[in-house]
């Protein structure tokens, strides 16, 4: 143990190997700009923007001194038949760069505490407008195969990650369109794949098999993060946008990861063109300063139970932390970041930079497969034998041994930078990730 450590007992820590982690931890006690500082003084470039949050990079003192007077003026309110007005505002705020094009904007916006908080409160509005619609049959829920939909009951039945599952029990009445994966078709591609778009069609055997009047929403991820970076194959989203409509199905788009400029438009929903009824967002809505997550729901979702008497509470769904008035102040903070530094845009700017250099990682011993899109990675590793994970594994802590930040799922590389990065910087993450994957052969 490192002299002046806290005592690592007493953490439980999420997602985390806690025995092997705690023999030789890595501990972060600092953050500047694209940089962390570990206990023992070194500097280490975040190549994942923390876990996928920190978009506009670390430490904006613009965000820390609005969320201190906000912390000094209100520190919390309740919302429940109660209200504080930076709620509103953010939401205002948020409306004016909703996912959808002008006049058909996701404008109404249902705060959470977090991203799987999004994706519960999301199924639940969906399954909640079908009744209010007369489609009360309508409960079941559509998740894919190797999505991540958070780690809530809601999240895990609809997600499609086995090890998020494997020890808990499921709601019933969900199932699962088939992947997009599709290495032998698709291998090394940038941008969208060019085949997978009749994947979508999975949707209709689903509709075979229950009946639509059994399906209130589907629910995908429109670039899946969290099995390893997989973007939609052209015209995938679209079809499954036309199927969900000619069934009565409401599509949601977990845009947790992609919201808030990671693909070089406000959110994946602006940068592929398709519009969705329900968008989950959480992760970059503060920077991952507090946390926070939002709901963006259309119009006709919305309004759909605007009904009944006025003083009937419409939803009976809702968080102490809704809105809370500290994470707002964070919120409109790194919205007006966003905004002055034209941060949504940068991944366009630097796109075909950085795809090259992280192409260039391919021929590479071990390296399978190598995906890009926006400014997201996913580079994939040849397992070994009877020992899934532990290449990556390898990488991770030697990247982190070498100055640089990376994320691994199974043997599967995901780079996610904040959107402040330079090109410089873009060349040390190619060069240190080409040096250890070398050396992990």
């Amino acid at each position: 143990m490192r002299p002046n450590l806290p005592s690592l007992d007493s953490y439980w820590m999420p997602f985390t190997a806690n025995r092997q982690f705690k023999k030789a931890p890595r501990l972060f006690v600092g953050a500047q700009g694209m940089r962390y500082t570990t206990d023992d003084g070194r500097t280490v470039l975040d190549g994942t923007a923390g876990l996928w949050c920190v978009n506009a990079g670390h430490g904006r003192r613009q965000i820390a001194e609005a969320v201190e007077r906000q912390l000094m003026t209100l520190d919390y309110a309740p919302s429940f038949q109660m209200g504080h007005t930076i709620a509103f505002e953010f939401a205002e705020r948020l409306a004016k760069i909703a996912p959808g094009p002008d006049g058909h904007k996701l404008d109404r916006v249902f705060f959470t505490g977090s991203g799987s908080e999004s994706v519960d409160t999301a199924l639940k509005i969906a399954i909640a407008y079908q009744r209010a619609v007369g489609q009360g049959t309508r409960t079941r829920l559509i998740g894919r195969e190797r999505g991540y939909h958070g780690v809530g009951f809601g999240g895990i039945s609809v997600g499609g990650l086995v090890n998020n599952r494997r020890v808990f029990p499921q709601l019933p009445g969900t199932d699962h369109l088939r992947h997009t994966f599709d290495p032998v078709r698709n291998g090394f591609v940038k941008g969208q794949p060019e085949h997978g778009a009749e994947l979508a069609d999975d949707l209709e055997r689903l509709v075979a098999l229950h009946g639509a009047e059994t399906i209130a929403a589907c629910i995908v991820e429109p670039v899946a993060g969290s099995t390893g970076v997989l973007p939609p194959p052209k015209g995938y989203l679209e079809r499954l946008r036309g199927i969900c409509d000619k069934h009565g199905i409401l599509l949601i788009f977990d845009e947790v990861i992609t919201g808030f400029g990671r693909l070089g438009s406000p959110f994946a929903t602006d940068h592929f063109g398709v519009v969705p009824d329900l968008v989950t967002t959480a992760k970059g809505l503060t920077n991952g300063v507090l946390p926070m997550g939002a709901v963006f729901a259309s119009r006709k979702v919305h309004d759909a139970l605007m009904h009944g008497p006025e003083g009937a509470i419409e939803l009976f769904h809702g968080y102490t932390y809704s809105g809370h008035p500290a994470a707002c102040a964070a919120g409109i903070a790194t919205l007006d970041i966003y905004e002055s530094e034209g941060l949504f845009a940068r991944p366009a700017e630097i796109q075909a930079e950085w795809d090259e250099a992280i192409h260039s990682l391919k021929g590479l011993p071990h390296v399978t497969d190598i995906r890009t899109i926006g400014l997201i990675a996913g580079i994939e590793l040849a397992p070994r034998d009877g020992a899934v994970g532990a290449r990556a594994y390898d990488v991770f802590v030697d990247c982190f041994e070498k100055g640089l930040l990376i994320r691994t799922t199974g043997d599967i590389i995901a780079l996610s930078p904040p959107l402040v990065i330079e090109r410089g910087q873009i060349g040390e993450i190619v060069e240190v990730l080409g040096r250890v994957i070398a050396a992990a052969a």
